[in-house]
């Protein structure tokens, strides 16, 4: 870090002198901070501190004060690391770093990710902290980090089969010399007829050792380094459970006095399985560990290598990591799109549903927006580089699914603590065992107690424990990402299990989000074409969205609008013009009756409309009434079906707007919707949501504008719809890709699947602990004659890892629980994450 009990970081959101001094008056309410300076024009804050101080202070006390403190975040790919007690001694390695604030280490993945406050504080330093504790680190950058990790995956995955495959070799000899003997008598008697037993112990004394310094050497290298550190590990759990048997099997075969009497025999054969064993189990788990961050190689196959690059007046095939932001790129039909941009020249369809989910591609022409990763149609585009690297749409997709993937969840933080204190006690319940059967076993105790401490040892491993959580977090949300629901903040996985009432905005999200002219009824001899072309004549000029939507129907219907005459705006009532020589009149029912237009039945007809949520319009010429017309903000196609999946799911429904309340009352009446909250402001709605989560009720909301952004952040989940705006985005912890709510009922179909496979993990890893560990220290044995053989301990706990796994990638077959209707709304574009526009 920079000098002793000295930190200097960046600060965001000062604007003057008064912001300067609240700054500086919370950096010295810190405990520790003995002197603090902030600088306005640098933007960065210095304090001095004692040895009392936790970085993590300025952190929080800058947040509650509404200016945060800038933080580098360092990924590291760890190695090493076997078990969840690793986990807990890479953080503890980690944390110990000065300036170090957070560190969240994956056993799944084998990555860590470190929070500093500031930049002094390096990667390399944190990397050597985590390499001093006996997990080497490297460090990752951003572009090619997960191909580190996955060519790194596979050469282990292929090491581990390789070194397998050799003790397999090795090891078969071993078991069909002793287990054989004992199984079958014939071989007992072959064996003594023609090598005798010490000539077979020898043989067996011989591959034993050689597996256990070739393929099992890893166990011992560093199994008992961190068991003289006095920390040990699952390395060293089976280390000393091995070497235990080895050297007691060597001492019989070469220095049997040492032994009492009738305790000679030897238990090569447990050495030698064990080992191949959990060579097998590793080697099972690196090829189910590789599987899991598959959605993370999926979304890096969509991106470009190579884009074609003006240079000098030609364009010429560049790597896409060289080019920069204002850059002119082409893209001919059938290629993809490398970065994000804007259009210059040309006509294309493009396919976007990488990014909206939807399959209809969209029309591009000049000026319009396009998506790195995306697929170019039939048409060849020119266009301009508005965001490379990570700054793509895309990159930061790929981040948000990282993130979440190695997200630390609540439950995860019990089990951690549990594992750290795991392994010694599972070596203190070894040693029990094993006095307990020299004192009170049966002859020969000396055998008992070896084979009893060695079977707590090797059955207790915590691999499962550590596996249980980050797997099934890893799968489940790279399968999210794929159903297009992106988990910004890992946490919300389980916190979306626990929610209880879901509250959507309207407009733009139960909504389509823009009026449209949904009813024209003409009276008696008018013709409805020549009314539409009338009243959208006269509602051209104008920018309010009612106007807009009568003018879109009709430029729908292809109806060329004529010239207006004499254009009156009557404030409160409506508007007036000559249409083709005629009178028209164009709005709410006091319009009519102010000008003596008699409504009769159109009345009723405009009533009921209002009743449906609709706004009803009514339209005069030459003093005639000659239709009702009713615009409304049309409900999304899929937003009924959406909602009552999300009653079978047995959850509230609320919906909270600024709209009126009787179109709200209406438009609840149609979906089903449970309560209502309307006429609100955007601090309203978050008043609105603090009700609903009274008595403990968990509350998640969903919306799309930027008045939806505090309260996407007060509810305890906020899911933003990713056709919305960045500012929503930006706030929310899940972001759908498309427009539709199904994406709701995805989203929490699969935290529900997800939890619920976390909590088959831990019950299998904890009872599997639980159950296990008393039979392999021969608690059973006077009662019922049961204890476990070393050689089915290291089997059995293999299998509980692999278990675990498996169990853990089955997320990756979660179906959509309600599909996604598509839009044919064309030119509609996601924004999925904030700044990506």
């Amino acid at each position: 870090m920079n000098t002793q009990n000295a930190y200097t970081f960046g600060i965001d959101g000062m604007s003057c002198a008064s912001c300067v001094g609240r700054v500086e008056k919370a950096l010295n309410a810190i405990p520790g901070v003995t002197r603090a300076e902030v600088n306005l024009a640098a933007e960065t804050g210095r304090v001095e501190t004692d040895q009392n101080f936790d970085p993590a202070g300025i952190i929080t006390a800058l947040e509650a004060t509404g200016y945060p403190a800038r933080k580098t975040t360092y990924r590291l790919a760890i190695e090493n690391m076997s078990c969840a007690s690793c986990v807990g001694r890479v953080e503890k390695a980690l944390l110990a770093v000065e300036g170090v604030v957070s560190a969240s280490v994956n056993l799944a993945s084998e990555q860590a990710t470190v929070e500093v406050l500031g930049s002094e504080t390096t990667a390399g330093e944190v990397a050597r902290a985590a390499s001093a504790a006996g997990y080497p680190a490297t460090v990752l950058a951003d572009d090619g980090a997960d191909r580190h990790t996955e060519d790194r995956k596979a050469e282990e995955s292929r090491h581990l089969r390789k070194m397998t495959l050799i003790a397999s070799i090795l090891t078969a000899p071993v078991f069909l010399m002793e287990m054989g003997g004992h199984a079958i008598p014939a071989i007992h008697h072959w064996i003594m007829a023609n090598l005798g037993q010490t000539t077979s112990w020898s043989i067996q004394f011989a591959l034993t050792t050689l597996v256990m310094i070739w393929p099992g050497r890893v166990f011992y290298l560093k199994g008992f380094p961190a068991l003289f550190k006095g920390a040990p590990d699952m390395n060293a759990l089976v280390a000393v459970g091995s070497g235990a048997a080895w050297a007691f099997s060597t001492v019989a075969l070469f220095a049997p006095a040492l032994l009492p009497e009738g305790t000679r025999v030897v238990y090569f054969e447990a050495a030698a399985v064990i080992v191949t064993l959990i060579l097998l189990g590793r080697s099972l788990e690196a090829r189910a560990k590789g599987r899991t961050g598959e959605a993370i190689r999926k979304l890096m196959t969509l991106q470009a290598k190579t884009a074609r690059v003006e240079r000098n007046g030609s364009f010429v095939e560049l790597p896409v990591e060289e080019i920069i932001a204002g850059d002119v790129l082409q893209v001919r039909p059938g290629e993809k799109i490398p970065v994000d941009g804007v259009v210059t020249e040309g006509n294309s369809f493009v396919d976007e549903s990488m990014i909206t989910g939807e399959p209809v591609p969209v029309e591009k022409t000049a000026d319009a927006k396009i998506v790195g990763g995306t697929v170019n149609g039939t048409g060849a585009l020119t266009f301009k580089a508005t965001h490379v690297g990570r700054d793509t749409m895309l990159s930061q997709i790929i981040r948000m699914v990282e993130d979440a993937q190695g997200a630390k969840l609540p439950i995860q933080g019990l089990v951690n603590r549990i594992t750290l204190w795991f392994v010694p006690a599972v070596m203190g319940v070894a040693v029990l065992a094993f006095i307990s059967w020299l004192v009170f076993g049966p002859t020969p105790t000396l055998g008992y107690a070896l084979v009893a401490a060695v079977a707590v040892l090797i059955i207790a491993c915590p691999c499962a424990m550590g596996l249980a959580t980050p797997t099934s977090i890893m799968v489940g949300t790279g399968r999210a990402a794929e159903l297009g629901v992106l988990f910004r903040q890992g946490d919300a996985l389980q916190t979306l299990h626990d929610v209880k009432t879901v509250a959507l905005d309207k407009t733009g999200t139960l909504t389509e989000g823009r009026p449209e002219l949904t009813d024209l009824i003409v009276s008696d001899g008018f013709v409805k074409a020549e009314v539409l072309q009338s009243v959208a004549a006269l509602e051209a000029s104008s920018e309010h969205p009612i106007a807009q939507a009568i003018v879109r129907k009709a430029r729908l219907e292809a109806l060329e609008l004529p010239e207006v005459a004499e254009f009156q705006s009557i404030t409160g009532y409506g508007i007036s013009g000559q249409v083709n020589g005629r009178t028209v009149l164009v709005g709410a029912d006091r319009l009519m009756t102010r000008e003596s237009v008699a409504l009769d039945n159109a009345k009723s007809t405009g009533d009921a409309l209002g009743h449906e949520g609709k706004t009803p319009l009514y339209v005069a010429i030459d003093g005639q009434l000659a239709a009702v017309i009713a615009v409304s903000d049309p409900i999304k196609q899929g937003t009924p079906e959406a909602i009552a999946a999300l009653h079978e799911l047995g959850l509230s429904v609320a919906m909270i707007t600024g709209d009126n309340q009787g179109t709200a009352d209406a438009i609840a009446r149609r979906l089903g919707i449970d309560t209502v909250v309307a006429e609100v402001l955007p601090d309203g709605k978050v008043t609105a949501i603090e009700k609903l989560s009274q008595n403990g009720t968990s509350v998640a909301f969903v919306g799309d504008g930027i008045n939806d952004a505090p309260a996407l952040a007060r509810a305890d989940v906020g899911i933003a719809i990713g056709t919305g705006t960045d500012v929503a985005i930006e706030a929310a912890d899940v972001v759908l890709m498309s427009g539709d709510l199904a994406g709701v009922v995805n989203a929490i179909n699969v935290s529900q699947r997800t939890m619920t496979n976390i909590r088959q993990n831990l019950f299998w890893a904890f009872s599997y602990n639980a159950l296990l560990i008393p039979v392999a220290a021969g608690v059973f044995y006077p009662m019922f004659g049961w204890l476990l053989s070393p050689a089915l301990a290291a089997g059995a706990m293999a299998l509980s890892s692999v278990f675990v796994l498996s169990n853990a990638l089955r997320l990756r077959w979660i179906t959509p629980a309600l599909a996604e209707h598509t839009s044919t709304e064309t030119g509609k574009q996601a924004l999925v994450p904030a700044a990506a526009q």
